[in-house]
């Protein structure tokens, strides 16, 4: 193996879907400020996920609109005077 290639701050990391509050503990180099608890009850570094493979429709088989920003309201909002 390369020496010397690998992130100095790979450690162990919360990600989290907010989508449906789903979470798993892996190991990243991913920054985060936010903290968490785990079930273990030791203190990780928390990433926020818009979708992961629990909400992701591939691998849910179910198709769900994820609209974290309000993007598609102000679309239909901006433009329905043009569809009448």
């Amino acid at each position: 193996m390369k020496k010397d290639i690998h992130p100095k701050n790979y450690r162990t990391v919360v990600f989290r879907d907010i989508s449906n509050d789903e979470a798993f503990l892996t190991r990243s180099a991913v920054n985060s400020k936010d903290k968490v608890i785990w079930t273990d009850g030791k203190e990780y570094p928390l990433v926020k996920m818009e979708i992961s493979a629990f909400s992701h429709p591939f691998f849910t088989g179910k198709m769900k609109l994820v609209d974290t920003a309000g993007r598609i309201d102000k679309f239909n909002k901006k433009f329905s005077k043009f569809a009448k």
